[in-house]
Formats: structure tokens, C-alpha cells, sequence
């Protein structure tokens, strides 16, 4: 499922080590989950360092750069445009005044009134130099600590005004700061390292930084870390609801992280078990769309029995691709990231194994390609419900006509991609996987129904949009 996420980020406390290079580590590690832009701030002595720039972590950073980012406390972001332009003035952490103090922030996620919180700012007399709500959450959070100097209250004040997906790390004097919105639909995970303590969107990135994941943030906790320790914890006002992303164990997450205590890669291999159960078929091969979908499609191949092969191999030193202007050059890019095995599908009834679908444009490519390949029928199965609605809350599938689900049956679906047949996991099956109570979900792309406020839309407590 070729759709852009949101972003990653980390942030790290240690005691007499430089926090540059765990940083620079833990960014690695969460690469999948933005590769427009990243950025580092670092503070010594209430001075704060920073850096950023356009591309991947690698190739934005040189070893001079990260010892020229000196301190033991610091944060870490790599992005995905899904709020705001792809330019480095969006680019993350974003540096700002906290009083006479300078502080950087990271931010995963989207607000859904973003347009309203900027427009109070801009009431206040606040200019924002970027478009992207990250500056919205720095500026609210700037504006609420003028009023006093208690930092944690500030940050409750003006997230109680923000509605929306967010885990945020910031950095001010010795200070780390993070916090999660209070549905928790956007992830963060506490852990511990040799010399210190961190935060990152996923448990992988502590792993990759030499530490051990203690346990998730809580749903509207904020933590702040100093010296190496877990210095507070609070929480902020919230309804007690909950609305874990779904997307995190269907296809966003690495397979070997851990989100919500629950790994990524049991929840996928039970997802391929499961539409197994509700989708058989009589075939010869199970065949994953690499990468994300190969959990799946093992547990699909051992609870159908029927073979499992790697018979797509991608190329994993192509150049990064943004937005191609026409459907021709996108059709050509996948066949260069995408490459069948000679012979191995000639003749053969092909299972084919999608993590998701949002645009079905890319499966319409793969199919193809398979059916060349000599395949003699071809039946995909989704690891994901239909994809039927906007996400509001960082994933960049905004409009209901650009997804192919919308208005379609499976049928249709099929035949839009070229598939001789195609088959989505159930809701049900997708809780059943997970092990998380539906109420307990965010499934506004499947259901249309969102866990917050969103202009035009339907809470998913509401019958109607009449009714309220």
C-alpha cells in the first residue's frame, strides 16, 4: 500500500554521554516513516543545537555535523508532508521562544482544527512562518507558558484546545519533554538505556539505540526527562476514550516493533491466518507484495496450507520517488522497484498478499506484472478493511474519490485492478487480530465515523450527522 505517512520522532536524557548519536540511531530506525526531510536539536549548557535538511537521515548528517551537536539531551524528527508543504521551512524540530528561552519540537501527527488554532494565533498577533500544524502546537504551547513558568501546565492548557492525533517531544534547557494525545492514536513508547531514558514512536528505535522498552505512553500522559531519569509524569484532561490507530500493525509500523504491548509481527501473522479463514481459495502459491505484507502472508499460507513464495523481489537501492507527474512514469517505477522471479509464477494460480489498498493504483501495476509473468489466475487478499474514508490525523489519503474502495464492492474492486477476484479482512477479524476492543480503535477510514470532532464528518458515537 504505497500511501505517505506522517513522521517519526525520538528524543533521548542521558548522564555523561553525547545524545547526537543515539538520536542519529533512533531516526534510522524509524526512517519508513517519513523520508522528505529530518532534524536534530541537541542542548549544552541552556544552549540549544540544531539541525535539519531535505532527504534521508544518512544523507542529511555527517559525523562532523552530529559531534557539532553537542549535549546530553536532545530530539529527533523525520517527516512525511501530510500537514504543510515539502520544504525545509516545514521541516522538523521546529525552533521556537519559550519566554527568553530557545526550544525545538517534534510532532507526529495532524490536527483535525488546525485552520481555527491558527487563526487564534494569528488574533494574538503570533506569526507563523511554515504551514504545517507542528508550528501551530509550538506557538499554542508558547502562548499558554507566558502566562507562568510551569511548562506542564502550559502544555495541558493548549492541548486541551488542540483535537487531533499527536505525540510530540520537546526540548527547552536540560529538559525533554513528551506527550501523547489523549485518545492515543498516534503512538510513543518510553524505554530505558545504558546511560538514560528515551521516547520514540516505536519500541525499534530504543531497541537500535542500545536500550529496552519499559512500557507505552499513556493516552494523554506528558513526561518530562532530565538527567537521565523519568523526572515527572502527568496527565492531561480526557474523556477516558481511546482510538489506537488501527494502521500501526496493518502496514505503518516495522514488523519487529511492539506497539500498544502487542508486536507488530503476531498481529500480522493472525490478520493472514484470519482472511485465510474468511477468504479461502484454491491456489498454488501464496505470494506477499513485499515488504510489509510478508507476516501476512505467512500466516495465510499456513492456516490455508497451501505453498508460500517470495516470488516478487524488490530492488532496495532505488532512489527515493516522489509524486511522478503522469500514470505512465508511476507505472514504470514499479517495475523497476518490483520484479517477479523467472518462472515461478509461469502457470500458477497466484494467492497474492496486500498489506491494503488506499488508491489500488500500485496493485493494478503489480497484477499486471504478475499476470505477465505467466500467472494463470490471480486472487488478492487484504490484510486491512475496506478503506473507504479520509484519515484527519497524519496519513495522506485526504479525499473519499481518490480511494478505490469507495462506492465499490469487492467485485468492482477487482475489477478495477485487474484481479480474477479480491477479498478485504472483515472489521471484525481485524479486532479479533489486534486483541484490542473495537471501542478502543481509531477506524474512521473504514467506518467513517471519527473519534473526535471533524467538520462534516460523524463522531462514531453519532447515528447521524443530524443528530447533533
Amino acid at each position: 500500500m504505497p500511501t505517505r505517512e506522517y513522521c517519526g520522532v525520538v528524543g533521548v536524557s542521558l548522564v555523561g554521554e553525547s545524545a547526537a548519536p543515539h538520536l542519529f540511531r533512533g531516526l534510522r530506525a524509524l526512517q519508513h516513516r517519513g523520508q522528505e526531510s529530518a532534524g536534530l536539536a541537541t542542548t549544552a549548557h541552556g544552549v540549544l543545537h540544531h539541525r535539519k535538511g531535505m532527504g534521508l537521515v544518512h544523507e542529511i548528517f555527517s559525523p562532523e555535523m552530529i559531534e557539532a551537536l553537542r549535549g546530553s539531551q536532545g530530539i529527533g524528527h523525520t517527516r512525511y508532508s501530510t500537514m504543510g508543504t515539502s520544504d525545509l521551512e516545514n521541516a522538523q524540530p521546529i525552533v521556537f521562544k519559550l519566554r527568553d528561552d530557545d526550544a525545538a519540537l517534534g510532532h507526529n501527527g495532524n490536527l483535525s482544527n488546525f485552520e481555527r488554532v491558527r487563526r487564534r494565533l494569528e488574533h494574538q498577533g503570533i506569526e507563523l512562518l511554515g504551514s504545517a500544524d507542528s508550528e501551530t502546537i509550538a506557538q499554542m504551547i508558547a502562548m499558554e507558558f507566558a502566562q507562568s513558568r510551569d511548562l506542564e501546565a502550559a502544555i495541558r492548557r493548549a492541548t486541551a484546545q488542540l483535537v487531533g492525533g499527536f505525540a510530540v517531544v520537546l526540548i527547552v534547557g536540560s529538559r525533554v519533554v513528551a506527550f501523547r494525545d489523549p485518545l492515543g492514536i498516534r503512538p510513543l513508547v518510553l524505554g530505558d538505556l545504558p546511560h538514560g531514558v528515551a521516547v520514540a514512536s516505536e519500541s525499534v528505535a530504543i531497541d537500535l539505540m542500545g536500550g529496552r522498552t519499559r512500557r507505552a505512553v499513556e493516552p494523554g500522559e506528558i513526561l518530562v526527562l532530565d538527567r537521565g531519569r523519568v523526572a515527572s509524569s502527568t496527565k492531561m484532561a480526557g474523556s477516558g476514550e481511546l482510538a489506537h490507530c488501527m494502521f500501526e500493525w496493518v502496514y505503518f509500523s516495522r514488523p519487529d516493533s511492539v506497539a500498544e504491548d502487542r508486536p507488530v509481527y503476531e498481529v500480522r501473522h493472525r490478520i493472514g491466518k484470519i482472511l485465510a479463514r474468511e477468504a479461502p481459495v484454491t491456489a498454488d502459491l501464496v505470494v506477499p507484495v513485499p515488504d510489509s505484507a510478508r507476516p501476512q502472508a505467512l500466516g495465510f499460507s499456513e492456516a490455508a496450507q497451501i505453498p508460500y513464495a517470495e516470488a516478487l523481489i524488490k530492488n532496495r537501492f532505488v532512489e527515493r520517488t516522489f509524486i511522478l507527474p503522469d500514470q505512465h512514469r508511476r507505472e514504470l517505477e514499479v517495475r523497476v522497484k518490483l520484479h517477479p522471479v523467472p518462472g515461478l509464477l509461469n502457470g500458477r494460480r497466484i494467492v497474492l498478499l496486500d498489506d491494503s489498498i488506499v488508491r489500488g493504483t500500485t496493485l493494478k501495476e503489480i497484477v499486471r506484472m504478475v499476470r505477465d509473468a505467466g500467472a494463470q489466475r490471480v486472487d488478492v487478499r487484504i490484510g486491512c478493511p475496506p478503506i473507504r474514508a479520509p484519515c484527519y490525523f497524519g496519513v495522506d489519503m485526504k479525499e473519499r474519490r481518490e480511494l478505490v474502495a469507495f462506492g465499490r464492492t469487492e467485485e468492482e474492486v477487482a475489477e478495477v485492478v485487474g484481479a480474477d477476484s479480491v477479498h478485504y479482512l472483515s472489521i471484525p477479524g481485524l479486532v479479533e487480530a489486534l486483541g484490542i476492543p473495537e471501542r478502543d480503535l481509531c477506524l474512521g477510514c473504514l467506518t467513517g465515523k471519527y473519534p473526535v470532532d471533524v467538520p462534516m464528518e460523524q463522531r462514531r458515537h453519532q447515528k447521524s450527522l443530524e443528530e447533533f
